[in-house]
């Protein structure tokens, strides 16, 4: 069995797997992903993350399932977000990635994911966001977009 080198870059988490793209995880890439995910989130990603979207403090306590107060908390004290606040992070990363790669601008995707769509039901993608059916659901809707089936 060949041998493959490793570095100490699995202890890092400041670019994480999904900055790569959705469809371009193997298992192995998922299994980095639950890696990162069990390590947990720092404040200072999500902190960037939420650079990139124009969703409140209390949208993204929301996308996460905890209070804005507690949120505030993590910021202040720069704490790491635990195994499932952390993969609903990576998962909202991963969305991102996938609308710019789908719509070729962050900002195409932003004006999709705030406007209501009739594919979802008339409702608004960023509405969808806080569950992980949803999430699932955006990343299928995303890949019929790009083969352009619009419903």
């Amino acid at each position: 069995m060949k041998k493959y080198k490793t570095t100490d870059e699995a202890h890092s988490v400041s670019e994480p797997m999904a900055v790569y793209g959705y469809q371009n995880f193997d298992d192995g890439g998922i299994f980095r992903m639950i890696e990162i995910a069990e390590r947990g989130i720092s404040f200072k990603f999500f902190d960037n993350l939420v650079k990139k979207f124009p969703f409140s403090f209390q949208d993204w306590a929301g996308f996460l399932h905890i209070s804005g107060k507690t949120l505030s908390r993590y910021q202040k004290e720069e704490k790491t977000f635990d195994t499932l606040q952390s993969e609903k992070i990576l998962q909202i990363e991963m969305l991102y990635k996938r609308g710019e790669e789908v719509f070729g601008s962050s900002d195409y995707f932003l004006i999709w994911l705030q406007a209501e769509n009739l594919a979802l039901g008339k409702t608004k993608p960023q509405d969808l966001i806080g569950s992980n059916f949803g999430i699932s659901l955006l990343m299928d809707e995303l890949t019929r977009l790009e083969h352009g089936i619009l419903a």
